[in-house]
């Protein structure tokens, strides 16, 4: 994904004096625990690396500086060859392949870039566009025998959440590794404060709070085409291309909500609207959103995407019988309560650190043959939450889940004037 890198922000740390810096923008353009041991499979089993080569062969299509940073991460780790690039714009496919030492030849650009990426033969493809690209590009490595690791979230709308969720059961019934890179889920104190309050450490837990407050992102006025809006983030602007800021960026604060309740919501109703200075996308900046589950449990959410200085938050609550859960991340995770606690810890560089996990992760789940691919029905779960709740606040008022479902409403996207 193509972000523009700035440090603004400054994290203040809660009961300390003492404060660390977080790229926000790097923060947006950006799953369990990581697995710890494995039986070695040997070389030419089925979605392993090949005798010839034990490096994975890495397709990566996406090339802005949150596709270039997993680029990075592939090639430090070790395991993987990058032997193809894709990227609509052709200057960005030309850098990357000079950077990351890709033959000319399989160096892809243009809406059809991603397709000659896969004929040219890869392992694995690594999906780091703007969102309403993946359903049509994971349908594409799926049918063609890849592996398929993909960024949040994972559509736009309810077709396209159904269309991924259809091809990572086609992908696990191949036998082939489907990873979403979210990265709370990797992190051992999120993993293990979730835990506890699943087993009861703070009783009955009876509402979650979530919040997302970032910056929004440059929204100039549009072209001919939609070609300008497809870099460095403007396409979060844009309900059809980005999801909305909701669906792209308060997914991280929900998808944590999502965990600790162990469900998802029968209904959604709220409020938003648009506040960012000359807005020329329709995706709303500001949101008050609140979630229902059938066994009553409330999830309240809030969020604001605005120049105004206020400090970057991805926290989520849960409020118990007992005590309560706190989790940050980029602050820390914790439970206070009545009959006991957890000390938790600091939630150190988790942007770059989960993604690191994550690429370990499947490493290994492709290299030993596990194909369990636990990361997907969380995600597709989230990503359809946060689009009930899109929808919800747009429309101010109360809708179902089965609603939305039912509705099945796609967002077209105006290819016109663009390079194939």
């Amino acid at each position: 994904m193509s972000k523009v890198e700035k440090t603004r922000t400054k994290r203040t740390r809660r009961d300390t004096t003492s404060s660390r810096l977080l790229t926000r923008r790097s923060f947006m353009s950006g799953a369990g625990a990581a697995a710890l041991s494995f039986t070695i499979v040997k070389p030419g089993s089925p979605g392993a690396p090949g005798p010839a080569n034990s490096r994975i062969e890495a397709g990566c299509v996406g090339l802005g500086s949150r596709g270039k940073m997993i680029a990075g991460m592939l090639e430090k780790h070790g395991g993987y060859q990058i032997t193809a690039v894709a990227d609509y714009f052709a200057h960005v496919a030309e850098a990357a392949g000079e950077q990351f030492k890709v033959p000319k030849a399989r160096r892809f650009s243009g809406l059809s870039g991603y397709k000659k990426l896969i004929t040219s033969k890869v392992d694995a493809v690594f999906l780091e566009t703007p969102p309403y690209c993946f359903p049509e590009h994971v349908e594409a490595a799926v049918e063609a025998g890849c592996h398929v690791y993909i960024a949040k979230p994972l559509a736009c709308d309810v077709p396209g959440c159904l269309k991924i969720a259809g091809m990572a059961r086609r992908a696990t019934a191949n036998k082939r590794v489907f990873l979403v890179d979210f990265q709370t889920r990797t992190d051992p104190f999120y993993i293990e404060g979730v835990k506890r309050v699943q087993e009861g450490v703070i009783g009955r837990v009876g509402m979650l709070s979530s919040e997302y407050n970032d910056e929004s992102f440059r929204d100039p006025p549009k072209t001919a085409s939609i070609e300008s809006r497809l870099q460095h983030l403007i396409w979060v602007n844009d309900n059809e291309l980005g999801g909305s800021y909701l669906v792209n960026a308060g997914i991280h604060a929900i998808d944590v909500a999502l965990w600790i309740a162990g469900q998802t919501p029968v209904s959604a109703m709220g409020s938003s609207r648009i506040t960012r200075r000359q807005p020329h996308g329709d995706s709303h900046d500001v949101y008050s959103v609140t979630f229902e589950f059938a066994d009553g449990l409330i999830l309240n959410h809030r969020g604001e995407h605005l120049k105004n200085r206020f400090e970057f938050r991805c926290d989520c609550f849960a409020q118990g019988q007992e005590g309560y859960l706190e989790t940050g991340y980029t602050g820390r995770v914790r439970i206070l309560g009545n009959r006991g606690g957890y000390r938790g810890g600091e939630v150190i560089n988790l942007y770059p650190c989960g993604a690191e996990r994550n690429i370990d992760t499947f490493y290994k789940s492709v290299s030993n043959g596990i194909y369990e691919n636990p990361t997907v029905e969380p995600s597709v779960n989230a990503t359809l939450t946060t689009i009930l709740g899109r929808e919800a606040a747009k429309r101010n008022t109360k809708l179902t889940w089965d609603e939305v479902v039912r509705e099945n409403k796609k967002l077209e996207v105006d290819f016109t004037g663009l390079k194939v």
